[in-house]
């Protein structure tokens, strides 16, 4: 079964199914340590020039880190932009603390290829209860009996910047802790590090239990075991990420919050580089091929949202500052 999505993936001999989950330590030992030091920053160094870092930090990671560059751009290629900028993002999404960009796309890919299936494991399908889940998701691995081949593009995987935040990636909030340090003491490493670490892999796996639980959602994929649900109380704060009923249908598209109502800062974000001549052929819904698979269950296909008009003063801006693609 092919897919508008990134063909990295080569399951012909592979089990979905059959598989053991084992503890992680290594990632399970960092986000309790996480967790231990975001408690004591409650208790301790509760600062409102220390929240508001946080609230910053955080909602910088997961729009131009997890959403627009790690998730858009490097794992979907639903964009162009230049590699300068692409690393600056996917630094950013490494910020998020779920692992660096190999590990990254592994997870996703693997997740993808197995939701697809007819039939795959519980820990790619969610199904267990959510404490189970979570400590699947966050303190194990799954090991496939089977597992499917992955190819990473060279132009990603022979990138020396990759390979080093991807071996590196608990590594790289060393520097943002010892400049945090400087500015705001520990309360600042601790909210500004910590606490944004805590909540941004717990929320990951949030969203990712939630958007793959029973739903009534419009877009189904034929033969797929695992359908993606829209979770609209999170539409904003996951920077349309939350839309996954719509991602599931158009994997390859940069503009997840398809309908009205459906908020997208990561599309918009997209939106402004575009008009900066930042970013170029960025694909939505409409420019991807048809897929017999996927249809629409609730009567005629509708019409998407009007997409968002270019901005006037950013060309200009873009024009004033020379910037060449």
């Amino acid at each position: 079964m092919r897919f508008e999505n990134i063909d990295r993936v080569d399951g012909a001999e592979a089990d979905p199914v059959s598989g053991t989950v084992v503890y992680a330590p290594v990632k399970s030992l960092f986000l309790l340590t996480m967790y231990g030091a975001t408690i004591y920053g409650f208790v301790r160094y509760l600062r409102i020039d220390a929240v508001l870092l946080f609230t910053v930090k955080t909602m910088v990671v997961l729009l131009l880190g997890h959403s627009v560059g790690m998730h858009r751009r490097l794992i979907h290629k639903s964009f162009e932009c230049p590699l300068w900028l692409e690393r600056t993002l996917v630094y950013f999404g490494v910020l998020v603390g779920l692992g660096g960009p190999f590990a990254m796309i592994r997870t996703h890919d693997f997740r993808d290829w197995a939701q697809r299936q007819g039939r795959c494991h519980d820990y790619f399908a969610h199904r267990r209860t959510p404490v189970i889940d979570a400590v699947w998701q966050m303190h194990c691995d799954l090991r496939l009996a089977k597992p499917p081949r992955l190819t990473i593009e060279p132009e990603v995987a022979n990138d020396a910047f990759y390979r080093f935040i991807d071996r590196h990636w608990i590594a790289v909030h060393l520097p943002w802790a010892l400049a945090f340090y400087f500015i705001g003491g520990w309360a600042w490493v601790i909210w500004g590090v910590c606490t944004q670490i805590a909540t941004t892999v717990t929320g990951h796996w949030l969203i990712g239990y939630f958007a793959h639980q029973a739903h009534d959602d419009n877009w189904q994929v034929t033969g797929a075991g695992v359908q993606g649900r829209n979770v609209p109380l999170v539409g904003w704060l996951t920077m349309g990420e939350g839309w996954h009923n719509n991602h599931h249908a158009f994997p390859g598209s940069a503009r997840m919050g398809l309908y009205t109502g459906q908020s997208d800062p990561g599309y918009r974000f997209i939106k402004m580089l575009e008009a900066m001549g930042l970013a170029w052929k960025v694909r939505t819904a409409r420019d991807l091929a048809h897929r017999p698979q996927l249809q629409w269950t609730s009567g005629a296909q509708p019409h998407f949202k009007p997409d968002i008009k270019p901005c006037p003063t950013l060309h200009w801006i873009g024009r004033r500052l020379r910037f060449r693609i």
